[in-house]
């Protein structure tokens, strides 16, 4: 086979089979197609396009390109969560151990914050020594012992995708749904899940903005798992405002901490009524994992079980057990719980009085990069302790002296620049708003 001919194939519109897939992805990561041809076909399934069994292909190619976390000996059943991306999104701080706490072990692969979305492992690390760079044997002794575990992708586990992620970025096709299925397909089945709930989020905070893109997406996603044998469950979820009440690094470990029942200092804590929508997803998403688990018959039967381990502490203990198992301290946590804020605090007023209909996403997601939340490019630096908490949400009645958020940031230009960009985010009207189910639509493979 030549790379030229697959291209070209491609280009006409053709199908190309398992064996030619894996000779371009095979070929790629030991350097021998240059990275032009490559280029050039990826532009080709940008435009052209992959069919269901292409995409599958692609990404059986992109796993088998790496090492594969061995889980055997290890009790299954091993189920995990991906979210395509949010602002505020800490839904997997909180949905880990409470599926852990329901039988269900969640191997879970998270990636960094980019451009106006939030990062797990940035958010995990916010807690000091916490450590999300785990050997195959830390991965497996904590599945084994705590239920879950979380880990970043290392350069041995599908270099493929991080190969071709970092050519897509350059070459202006990662919008692509069959390249973005493989991407995501590829990490997860490479770290040993079972089975998958997707979190596919729509809105201006969000990759896919319509909900026709994001129902392409999802059924990419479902049809693809499908053809590898995997169970898959797309759950469709609004990303209009961020999730939750706080975006920032340890801001949203202490959200997670609140809505797991915690306890600081000897206090009990409950979820904020800010929190909602975080929850509403988190509940929703933790009951399909245990029915892909095979511990609840059906979402009903499954969400009183996630509510079940929140009350009674259990869900609490797992993400305790995990953070002391990954090098943290829930002394340390405590100690900054509620006062390590970087130094700059700055009150930002709603517009005018009235009823706050829209808080846009991406504009605040755009003000946390400002602050350091997340990064422009991938080697930029995080802070911990920045970020914004919004003290009032979408439908809430507001009158002009009220305070719509509170920014901490590190400079006095990139707290002014965050202010900017949510003072604009904030569309103030003098109607009721109207509210809509966060979660709007879901596609799976089940019978």
């Amino acid at each position: 086979m030549r790379a030229v001919d697959l291209i070209a194939k491609k280009r006409d519109g053709g199908s190309l089979n398992q064996r030619e897939i894996a000779f371009l992805v095979d070929g790629y990561v030991a350097a021998e197609i240059p990275e032009y041809q490559i280029s050039s076909w990826l532009m080709a399934v940008f435009f052209r396009g992959m069919s269901g069994e292409e995409t599958g292909f692609l990404t059986d190619a992109m796993i088998r390109s790496g090492t594969v976390f061995d889980l055997s000996g290890v009790p299954g059943p091993f189920v995990d969560k991906h979210s395509t991306g949010g602002v505020g999104d800490k839904v997997s701080l909180i949905l880990a151990p409470i599926v852990a706490a329901c039988g269900v072990r969640v191997p879970m692969m998270s990636g960094r914050a980019l451009g106006h979305t939030g990062g797990t492992l940035d958010k995990l690390e916010s807690m000091p020594g916490f450590s999300t760079a785990l050997s195959s044997e830390q991965f497996r002794a904590l599945l084994n012992d705590v239920g879950f575990a979380m880990t970043g992708q290392s350069k041995d586990v599908v270099p493929a995708d991080r190969l071709l992620y970092a050519l897509r970025d350059v070459t202006a096709t990662v919008e692509s749904v069959p390249l973005i299925t493989a991407s995501i397909l590829s990490k997860k089945f490479a770290e040993g899940a079972d089975a998958l709930v997707f979190d596919v989020k729509c809105g201006p905070g969000a990759f896919m903005k319509t909900e026709a893109d994001t129902r392409r997406l999802a059924e990419s996603l479902v049809n693809t798992g499908s053809a590898l044998g995997k169970k898959i469950v797309a759950v469709l979820t609004r990303m209009e405002e961020p999730l939750g009440h706080m975006v920032g690094n340890f801001l949203e470990v202490e959200e997670s901490i609140a809505c797991l029942h915690g306890s600081i200092g000897g206090r009990s804590l409950s979820p904020d009524p800010r929190s909602a929508d975080l929850m509403e997803v988190t509940r929703r998403l933790s009951a399909w994992m245990l029915v892909l688990g095979g511990v609840a018959a059906t979402v009903d039967e499954a969400t009183a079980r996630v509510d079940g381990v929140l009350e009674d502490g259990s869900a609490w203990a797992r993400f305790v057990r995990n953070v002391e198992g990954q090098g943290s301290s829930m002394e340390e946590v405590e100690k900054r719980y509620g006062t390590w804020r970087a130094p700059i605090c700055e009150r930002v007023p709603v517009p005018r009085a009235g009823v706050i209909h829209a808080i846009d996403a991406f504009a605040v997601g755009m003000a946390g990069v400002y602050l350091g939340v997340g990064r422009n490019t991938a080697a930029d630096p995080v802070h911990p302790d920045v970020g914004i908490e919004f003290h009032r949400k979408r439908g809430d009645v507001v009158s002009a002296d009220e305070a719509l958020c509170t920014i901490y940031g590190h400079t006095a230009e990139a707290v002014a620049s965050a202010r900017e960009q949510i003072t604009g985010a904030c569309e103030i009207a003098d109607t009721p708003w109207k509210p809509h189910p966060i979660v709007f639509d879901e596609i799976s493979n089940l019978e």
